[in-house]
């Protein structure tokens, strides 16, 4: 009897219980634990700002981040990449330099792009590069112009999502959308809305 036990937390006050018979027999210590609170006149984290963009920016200090050209390495600084994206170019790669035979007969195709093309597998990852493509526009386009078209060109919102698919299994959807201004894009939703229109016709 009379061992201690100690409760601690950071956000509370250090709690000591000593057992005694009593808490023995009823098998169960009832502890309130009181909140531990810090209070601080003033905190002042690094400069103070003053509101004025313009002017904290002039005043904040920050170091650029490193990247790999500057400890020599070579790297990539292009787009990367999509999952289906890798996979096609695994699919289809070959490596160009000397043939099979080692004599300098052209470019030399591995023996796994040949039976991914046999297979359909390559045809396969083509159309989902494709569909990711078109549905990574489609969702650009609904987030850039989606508000302003249906204020001008009503349609149920249960029925937008759609149209915008609609839009994207048009076989011009990527000529016309893709690396277009707003504008081109536009005419090319106005003229989808009106079939799209027709199509929901009961």
């Amino acid at each position: 009897m009379h061992d201690t036990i100690v409760f601690t937390s950071i956000r509370y006050k250090l709690q000591e219980i000593v057992v005694s018979n009593e808490t023995v027999l009823n098998k169960a210590v009832l502890v309130k634990l009181n909140e531990q609170v810090n209070q601080l006149d003033t905190v002042i984290v690094g400069k103070i700002l003053t509101g004025d963009l313009l002017s904290d920016i002039k005043n904040t200090k920050g170091d650029r981040p490193l990247n790999f050209f500057d400890v020599g390495i070579p790297g990539y600084t292009g787009r990367i990449a999509t999952i289906n994206e890798r996979q096609l170019s695994e699919a289809s790669g070959f490596n160009p330099g000397l043939g099979s035979s080692g004599y300098g007969l052209g470019a030399s195709v591995g023996f796994t792009p040949i039976i991914n093309a046999i297979s359909g597998r390559t045809k396969m990852l083509k159309r989902r590069v494709k569909i990711e493509q078109k549905d990574g526009l489609m969702h650009s386009i609904k987030s850039r112009l989606g508000k302003d078209f249906f204020a001008s060109n009503p349609l149920d919102e249960d029925k937008q999502m759609d149209f915008f698919y609609f839009c994207s299994d048009d076989a011009n959807f990527i000529k016309y959308c893709k690396n277009q201004n707003d504008f081109k894009v536009l005419v090319f939703l106005r003229m989808k809305y009106k079939q799209y229109l027709e199509n929901i016709k009961p």
